[in-house]
């Protein structure tokens, strides 16, 4: 039950987050946005999600992670159903932002209750099949969302996912015990606070790739991946979404086999930044082969883009993990902010640079792969700081 219920919540949480790859046609044509427009919409809910962090983790550390979760999903409901009423640019960013807040305490809501219910030698393993579920709702924010507002209508979509959030509320409300929010009041006072997870240098050197390579890729599954495959490949919207489909089930696979894959890589002696720059490299090379086939085939390569990525949560894992239990949900949310600040700016910067490439003269196909190298540029510049964890965890301040 304790998993379910976090899961339930988690799927929700990603589903909203890539939702906007599939129905960026229909915002486009309905409120004429550009491409910087349509990265500062989606990129809201990465900024809100970002901005809540900080409190999040003194709210998970003090009152745990049933009551902070149950509430934050009233606000995404509300946010849900703002969005299906929105007239506006204004209104609907506002409604994304909101729900982008509700949904911020999902994964380290879980991950916080984990590191209490479950023995630390199966988090990583934990944290995989948690982003199993995760992924499987983008694979359902893809072909089955585009049918549903083919037939129903996008707003009509987003009312029903807000009624699904407070179903995800009442049972985490009602459903979960109370010994972990009791353990977290008692020990709420004797935590050190932030200033020890960021001044942690193990945290300090991670930080840039995490939000470069993981980040980055956020970016472009949740937003850019769409418009990518439209107007550089010359896809349908249907096509498209086949295709977003495909890229949502790689990553769920790829989650699948991390899951079972994460405790041998560790017995192996590989930690968390050796095996970031293993996937890094794929990254690149990947990436690279992206920007430059540009052919309606060249969708394959975005599959491997979404399986190569998921190992960058291992080093997020490791990273957290380096922290006492009493300084868990700030380590976790602490982190997060940095990852999901990255990712709101990346996702804006995107279409930021599509709209300046095409003013400067480039076409859109051009202008796209333009933005894509900056993009690939800043990923192995970020590689730079990234050293092996040291001996010690979590006692390694600047």
């Amino acid at each position: 039950m304790i998993f379910s219920a976090f899961a339930l919540a988690f799927f929700m949480s990603y589903g909203l987050r890539a939702v906007n790859a599939v129905l960026a046609p229909n915002l486009v044509a309905e409120f004429s946005l550009s491409a910087s427009e349509l990265g500062a919409l989606s990129s809201a809910y990465f900024m809100a999600f970002a901005l809540m962090q900080l409190p999040l983790g003194i709210w998970l550390d003090r009152y745990g992670a049933r009551r902070v979760e149950a509430l934050l999903l009233v606000v995404a409901a509300a946010g849900c159903a703002l969005f299906a009423a929105a007239q506006s640019f204004t209104l609907l960013w506002v409604a994304r932002a909101l729900i982008g807040a509700g949904l911020s305490a999902c994964l380290m809501a879980a991950l916080k209750s984990f590191r209490f219910w479950f023995e630390a030698r199966i988090q990583q393993r934990l944290a995989a099949w948690i982003l199993v579920f995760g992924t499987t709702g983008a694979l359902v924010s893809t072909v089955p969302v585009a049918w549903l507002v083919a037939y129903w209508g996008w707003r009509p979509t987003f009312l029903l996912a807000a009624t699904l959030l407070l179903c995800c509320c009442a049972y985490l409300w009602f459903g979960l015990p109370r010994d972990e929010e009791a353990a977290s009041g008692r020990t709420a006072s004797t935590t050190g606070g932030y200033r020890a997870v960021f001044g942690n240098r193990f945290l300090l050197r991670s930080v840039g790739s995490l939000i470069m390579l993981q980040g980055g890729f956020l970016a472009l599954q949740t937003l850019w991946a769409g418009p990518w495959m439209t107007q550089v490949l010359g896809l349908s919207a249907q096509a498209t979404a086949q295709v977003l489909m495909l890229l949502n089930g790689a990553l769920l696979g790829s989650f699948l086999v991390l899951g079972w894959l994460a405790p041998r890589i560790a017995a192996r002696g590989w930690d968390g930044p050796r095996v970031m720059r293993a996937a890094a490299a794929l990254t690149l090379v990947t990436e690279t082969g992206i920007a430059f086939w540009q052919d309606p085939d060249a969708w394959v390569l975005w599959l491997v883009l979404a399986a190569g990525s998921t190992v960058f949560t291992l080093l997020q894992t490791e990273v957290a993990l380096s922290f006492p239990p009493a300084l868990s949900g700030r380590a976790y949310t602490g982190l997060n902010m940095l990852l999901f600040g990255g990712a709101f700016a990346l996702q804006w910067g995107f279409g930021w640079v599509i709209d300046l490439a095409v003013l400067l003269g480039e076409t859109t196909p051009e202008a796209y792969q333009v933005a894509l190298m900056v993009l690939i540029v800043l990923q192995l510049l970020s590689l730079a700081p990234l050293r092996s964890r040291p001996r010690t965890l979590g006692t390694d301040p600047l």
